[in-house]
């Protein structure tokens, strides 16, 4: 029996907002002084020769900052138009791929997640988190970032979940061969919206 599989809706407006804004996002977001969360990240890695996956790359920011530092990073995004955006600026292909899509085993040293899998419902994010784990080598780490607080559904055009410290490790404790490395809050680094509040979070895989 073949089994048919199909985006939620709330994925494909999501995916939709950032296809039609998708100069605005890379105009808004590449610019960014990202250098201080990107540094925490690195000391966690084994060293320069480390494969990075960007999941959910955006502008491909971070992206060209962890290769101009001497990484092996992969790079994907759901939105095509996104994708198209971030090959140019890295001069290297970015993979056009859903979260759900991920499927690889025993690769990478490190997930850079970076107010990427915030999109999903939290119903969906324990599959996406097991498929990241697995994507990792044994003792690597992932990155991701949560707008903070208590809300989940769709504003702007996006889907969101939000995190605290409390529920993120309520969370967590119910998905095995994760460690939380470090939790911490930061303002958002955009200008004019310093004063949201992002859950930036380490995990290890044990």
């Amino acid at each position: 029996m073949t089994i048919l599989t199909k985006k939620p809706a709330s994925s494909d407006r999501t995916i939709s907002y950032y296809d039609k804004n998708a100069a605005d996002f890379v105009n808004t977001t590449q610019s960014v002084d990202f250098r201080e969360v990107r540094e925490v990240f690195r000391s966690y890695l084994p060293g320069n020769g480390a494969h990075i996956l960007d999941f959910g790359c955006g502008s491909g920011r971070d992206a060209r900052a962890f290769m101009e530092q001497g990484y092996q990073v992969t790079a994907t995004d759901g939105s095509e138009e996104i994708c198209k955006a971030a090959s140019e600026y890295l001069g290297a292909s970015v993979r056009h791929m859903l979260f759900q899509d991920l499927d690889e085993k025993d690769v990478y040293n490190g997930i850079w997640a970076c107010a990427s899998i915030l999109h999903l419902p939290k119903t969906e994010l324990p599959d996406v988190i097991l498929k990241m784990r697995d994507a990792l080598k044994e003792g690597g780490v992932i990155y991701t970032s949560f707008k903070y607080g208590t809300f989940e559904g769709e504003r702007n055009g996006r889907y969101f979940t939000y995190f605290t410290e409390e529920s993120f490790s309520e969370f967590l404790s119910q998905i095995p061969g994760l460690q939380i490395e470090k939790l911490w809050i930061t303002g958002d680094v955009r200008e004019g919206r310093g004063d949201e509040r992002w859950l930036n979070v380490i995990l290890r895989r044990r």
